[in-house]
C-alpha cells in the first residue's frame, strides 16, 4: 500500500513539474514576445530555462534534503538524455538547421563547460569555489545572449508582437503559478524517488540517471519535438543547448553554493558520456550546419548503448 502511495506521488509530482514548467515557458515566451525578442534567443534562453526548472528545482532541493548524489545524477543524466535522445528524436522528425552563430559559438561553449565538469569532479566534489566559476560563467553567458539579441533584433521578429493577445497581467500569473507548481512537484519527485529507491534496493546515482532525469527533462522532450515538427529548428536547437548550459553553470552552481555537491567517482563515466554527447553534436553540425535524420539514429543509438551500460 505505501508502495502505490510513493508512485502515485512520485506521478503527481511528475505532473506538477512537466504542467508548471509549461505554463512557465507560455507566459514567458508571451513575455519575451513582447519584447520582440527573436526565436533562437527564446529557445536559448526563456523556452530553455523554462524547461530547466524542474532540473533546477529537483536538484537544490535534493542538496538540501540531504540527497546530493542525486543533483549530479540529475544534471548529467538530463543533459546526456536531451542530447542523445531528445536531439536525436527531433533529428528522426525533421532535419533541423542549425545557425552558424550556434555552430561557432554557444555548441563549443557547451562542449567546454561540460568538459570543465569533468574537471572539477576529479577532487570528488563540485565546491564553493567551483560553484562561484560556474555561476560567473553563466552570468557572462547571459550578457553575451543579451548583447546577441540586440544586434539581431530585426523588424520582422518584431511582428511577433502583434499576435500575442493576452494581457500583462495574465501573464504574470501565468508564470508565478507554473513556478510554485514546479517547485512543489520538484519537492515531491526528489523525496518519493528516494524512498522508492531504497525500497527497490537501487541507488541514488540510477533513479537520478533515469526515472528522475527522464521525468525532469519531459518539458525539453515536448518543446523540442512540438517545434522540430512545426519546424521551428532554432527553438528545438536552442532549448537543449541553452538547458544543458543553465543545468550545469546554474544549477550545479547554485547548488554547491548552497552546499558542496558529492562528486562520486561513478559520476564521472557519467560527465565524460555528457562531454562526448556535446562534441559529437558539435562535430555533426558544424560539417553540414544541421542535424540529419541518421544523425538523430546515431544520437538515439548512443543512447541506448549509455542506458544499457548504467543498467548492468
Amino acid at each position: 500500500m505505501e508502495l502505490i502511495l510513493l508512485i502515485l506521488m512520485l506521478t503527481a509530482g511528475f505532473f506538477l513539474l512537466v504542467k508548471g514548467a509549461d505554463w512557465f515557458v507560455s507566459g514567458a515566451s508571451a513575455m519575451a514576445e513582447k519584447l520582440g525578442i527573436s526565436p533562437i534567443v527564446i529557445g536559448l534562453t526563456v523556452v530553455a530555462m523554462g524547461t530547466s526548472l524542474p532540473e533546477a528545482a529537483v536538484s537544490i532541493s535534493a542538496v538540501i534534503k540531504g540527497n546530493a548524489e542525486i543533483t549530479i545524477g540529475n544534471v548529467v543524466g538530463s543533459n546526456i538524455l536531451n542530447i542523445l535522445m531528445i536531439l536525436g528524436l527531433s533529428a528522426m522528425v525533421s532535419v533541423l538547421k542549425v545557425k552558424k552563430s550556434t555552430v561557432r559559438y554557444e555548441l563549443p561553449f557547451l562542449m567546454g563547460i561540460s568538459i570543465l565538469l569533468v574537471v572539477q569532479g576529479i577532487d570528488g566534489r563540485i565546491g564553493f569555489a567551483d560553484g562561484l566559476l560556474q555561476i560567473i560563467l553563466f552570468a557572462l553567458y547571459l550578457a553575451y545572449l543579451f548583447l546577441a539579441a540586440k544586434k539581431s533584433r530585426i523588424e520582422g521578429e518584431k511582428k511577433i508582437i502583434d499576435k500575442n493577445n493576452k494581457k500583462v497581467w495574465q501573464i504574470i500569473l501565468l508564470c508565478v503559478f507554473g513556478l510554485i507548481m514546479t517547485i512543489v512537484g520538484s519537492s515531491m519527485v526528489v523525496e518519493a524517488a528516494c524512498i522508492v529507491a531504497a525500497r527497490l534496493g537501487l541507488s541514488e546515482r540510477l533513479i537520478g540517471l533515469t526515472i528522475v532525469a527522464l521525468g525532469t527533462s519531459l518539458p525539453e522532450l515536448v518543446t523540442s519535438v512540438t517545434a522540430a515538427k512545426k519546424g521551428n529548428s532554432d527553438i528545438a536547437i536552442g532549448n537543449i543547448v541553452g538547458s544543458n548550459i543553465f543545468n550545469i553553470l546554474f544549477v550545479i552552481g547554485i547548488s554547491s553554493l548552497v552546499h558542496p555537491v558529492a562528486f562520486a567517482e561513478i559520476f564521472r563515466f557519467d560527465s565524460i558520456v555528457s562531454a562526448a554527447a556535446a562534441l559529437f553534436l558539435v562535430i555533426f553540425c558544424a560539417k553540414e550546419g544541421r542535424l540529419k535524420r541518421w544523425h538523430g539514429a546515431v544520437l538515439l543509438t548512443g543512447y541506448m548503448i549509455y542506458f544499457a551500460a548504467i543498467v548492468l
